[in-house]
């Protein structure tokens, strides 16, 4: 069927003037052109892809000296916490979505432990779990000797 043909089969309606609805208003071009946009079928699709692909560390288990160590620096915490010591932790914080999770280091006056809970908490209320710490530093070990407190 050439052009001229098919052009003829209208040319009883190609002249008339664009209908208008009673009932419904016309619509913008704004809207109209939105009935094209494009969308996401699988909604999201992406978010589950980026969780994927979001890297975690394994936490790794301390050695027995390691253990110690950290155990007789807790105890200097405590045995000082009136002076409410400046203490740098290294703990491990699990991931709450998938396996494994991320190292932290966090630096603050330490407020109180509690061995009940197995927490350390800071003055600005950070609550750091015991059994994550990988690592304490802080004025308060070296003034006592780096070797008896190096882990």
């Amino acid at each position: 069927m050439d052009r001229e043909q098919h052009t003829f089969e209208y040319n009883d309606i190609i002249d008339l003037p664009h209908p208008t609805s009673r009932n419904h208003p016309r619509m913008s071009p704004e809207n109209r052109a939105a009935q094209f946009a494009p969308f996401a079928a699988l909604t999201g699709h992406g978010a589950a892809i980026r969780e994927s692909a979001r890297l975690t560390e394994e936490r790794q288990e301390l050695g027995e000296d390691a253990a110690a160590c950290l155990n007789r620096k807790l105890r200097l915490i405590v045995e000082n916490i009136e002076t409410r010591p400046v203490v740098t932790f290294t703990y491990f914080v699990p991931d709450e979505k998938k396996s494994g999770g991320a190292y932290v280091t966090h630096s603050g006056a330490v407020k109180r432990v509690d061995h009940h809970a197995r927490t350390v908490i800071l003055t600005d209320e950070t609550v750091i779990p015991i059994g994550q710490i990988s690592d304490m530093e802080g004025e308060l070990f070296r003034a006592l000797g780096e070797c008896d407190f190096s882990c």
